[in-house]
């Protein structure tokens, strides 16, 4: 028997394609074209309804952070508002409290000293007398810080 070459099949001829016919890889470029772009556009209009959240975010961690500062500084005062040192400042400025020994001195209003007194008429080389006897200055002061008339000394 002699070994002869085996005839090989005749080799399928490709179809000639008509003009308007795709093929298998186009259409399936095609489809992955069309879900890429509907993904794309999804993904896009997620973004554009998160920016308003982002804002709002950004705004509420601003807003958490002052709060946070406002709580300090509450706490803060509230420690200083417990402590000694606070009531013994509220007994002096508001109370009016003072330690023993010490004395009260309560400013009045009154002139101020922007303000010059007027200056007594006078009539050629008389003055004018009024009849109104004047009190002495410390008198005045006295009035000035004690709501109670000045004492009566007798001088001998």
């Amino acid at each position: 028997m002699t070994d002869s070459p085996k005839p090989t099949p005749p080799r399928a001829r490709p179809k000639p394609r008509q003009a308007g016919q795709l093929s298998g890889i186009q259409i399936m470029f095609a489809v992955i074209l069309a879900v890429g772009l509907l993904l794309a556009i999804n993904f896009s209009s997620r973004i554009a309804a998160g920016q308003p959240l982002l804002n709002a975010y950004d705004r509420v961690q601003v807003e958490i952070q002052r709060l946070q500062t406002e709580q300090a500084n509450l706490r803060t005062e509230r420690d200083y508002v417990e402590s000694d040192a606070y009531v013994e400042q509220w007994a002096r400025d508001r109370g009016k409290m003072i330690r023993p020994g010490e004395r009260l001195v309560v400013p009045v209003p009154g002139l101020s000293a922007e303000i010059t007194p007027t200056p007594t008429p006078s009539v050629g080389n008389v003055a004018f007398q009024s009849g109104i006897e004047e009190p002495e200055p410390w008198h005045l002061w006295w009035a000035l810080f004690f709501d109670s008339p000045p004492p009566q000394w007798d001088v001998p």
